[in-house]
């Protein structure tokens, strides 16, 4: 026994010893180095400033934070998202901890005498693009907005094309392009062109009439990326650490490099331009055709408008996808994200009320965009006067997202948003396209719930007197008064 006694004594004086040369090691660093005042001031102990910054936001998220505090989504909201993901319901005991006296809060306006179940209709179907050649005829209210492939990973497309295929709900590409793990699923699929025109461009990265043909056999309808609520004015951009050999090829641009989109469309410089592209789409594919845009003030929306109403109903979008400026999905400029665009609760309005003025409701769809992941979120965007809603990253929750806020690192702990392929064996596509499934059935099941409870016999008959906005602590105010419907001032004739 003396032997083993001896050897674990040296074993020990060992350890002591690198542990003495590793601590001896970081002082000097710090004491040389002239970047970090504290670990200079205050060599090896000073390192922990700098750790326990990093896990605060972790700590904070766990155990500090109280379930409806935290941002961009508080606890309560992801909480429900597994829980509608995992198809456990949306059950609770003992009254909810969302206070209604929160300015910004909304009220759904109950029925004194709501409808019976034989009453209840089914949500009927919406076509986007009805004049033409091959109409999109789009079943879901709520649906998947875009995430490209390159941004998510592989899996992530994947359990979410296969999710969708099962609720029959519609996926966007995001703007890198048609990969063919978004065909994988079968399901239904709008293409988004970016201003790189990933996947339709030619090898000048120009729009290309052959590749719109090409992809026009595989999708729905196309939308014109013109801006995203991350990062208003700023092209898309994909670090050059997820720039792989296969997202290279599918983009058409150099492996590793940072992928970093135009700030627009060099075509498109006036309203004008911008129906001239859609048009020329349109009579390419023969696809539905619409553009995607962050709005800064109601004028943009009105040249719009202006420029149909010179060049007639035909020139007009099929549809416009208005995305808050506090959207957030990708990597993006923090002072972007923080102070450019206006949010959703008030680009909304304004989008739909110019529309009806100009008599282009019926004509142009509108498609909701913006932190709109739980139930009461999409059917404020039903009131409001939206035809549709979509989500990215109430669909990353249901993949399993933690809100680690590490989707620009490549380093996702989820499988979400890195090509890491040992990250991404935890995302077992089979698993998360049924929870993709079950989330985007409960979503669109919830909200015919809320319109039950408000006398409507279906979602699509929501209308703005149907909700309440809380504009002071415990006072609210119907959403037709605050808004209330425009009168048609410029009709289209």
């Amino acid at each position: 026994m003396d032997w083993l006694d001896h050897w674990s004594w040296t074993v020990v004086l060992a350890v002591i010893i690198i542990i003495a040369v590793w601590l001896a090691v970081m002082y000097v660093q710090d004491i040389t180095q002239t970047k970090h005042t504290v670990r200079r001031n205050f060599p090896v102990v000073g390192r922990m400033r700098y750790r326990f910054e990093k896990l605060g936001e972790y700590f904070r998220q766990y155990f500090f934070s109280h379930d409806r505090e935290e941002m961009p989504f508080n606890r309560a909201t992801r909480a429900w998202v597994y829980r509608t993901a995992k198809g456990l319901g949306g059950l609770l005991g003992f009254g909810s901890t969302n206070d209604l006296r929160e300015p910004g809060s909304i009220i759904f306006v109950s029925a004194t005498y709501p409808l019976l179940e034989e009453e209840y209709t089914p949500t009927p179907s919406c076509v986007i693009g009805s004049q033409c050649e091959h109409p999109f005829e789009a079943k879901s209210l709520f649906n998947i907005s875009g995430m490209s492939y390159g941004a998510i990973s592989a899996a992530a497309v994947r359990a979410l094309s296969r999710g969708a295929a099962k609720s029959g709900i519609w996926m966007n590409t995001g703007e890198g392009g048609l990969s063919p793990y978004h065909l994988e699923g079968g399901c239904d699929i709008v293409f988004q062109i970016g201003t790189a025109k990933y996947g339709v461009r030619n090898s000048e990265g120009n729009l290309s009439d052959e590749r719109l043909k090409d992809v026009a056999q595989h999708v729905k309808a196309f939308e014109i990326k013109m801006s995203q609520g991350a990062k208003p004015g700023r092209g898309g951009v994909l670090p050059g650490n997820k720039v792989t050999k296969e997202i290279a090829e599918i983009r058409g641009i150099p492996q590793g490099q940072v992928s970093s989109s135009p700030n627009r469309h060099k075509e498109i410089k006036s309203a004008d331009d911008l129906l001239n592209m859609i048009n020329r789409i349109r009579e390419v594919t023969g696809r539905p055709v619409g553009y995607k845009a962050v709005i800064g003030s109601e004028e943009s929306v009105r040249e719009i408008c202006e420029a149909v109403h010179r060049r007639g109903r035909d020139f007009a979008p099929d549809f416009i996808t208005v995305d808050g400026g506090d959207g957030g999905t990708g990597a993006a400029p923090q002072l972007l994200a923080d102070h450019v665009g206006l949010p959703l609760n008030e680009s909304l309005p304004i989008l739909i009320d110019t529309l009806i003025e100009y008599d282009l409701k019926e004509r142009i769809k509108v498609i909701a965009s913006g932190k709109l992941v739980h139930s009461a979120k999409v059917a404020w965007a039903l009131c409001m006067g939206a035809d549709f809603i979509v989500s990215a990253r109430g669909f990353m929750f249901s993949l399993g997202c933690i809100q680690s806020m590490q989707c620009h690192q490549d380093s996702c702990p989820t499988g979400i948003t890195t090509h890491n392929k040992q990250r991404q064996r935890g995302l077992v596509v089979a698993d998360k396209a049924e929870r993709v499934h079950h989330y985007a059935h409960w979503v669109n099941h919830e909200v015919n719930v809320l319109a039950h409870s408000c006398g409507l016999p279906n979602a699509r008959e929501f209308r703005r007197e149907h909700l309440r906005l809380v504009i002071n602590p415990g006072t609210s105010m119907p959403l037709d008064v605050m808004h209330p419907y425009p009168d048609v001032k410029f009709p289209l004739v």
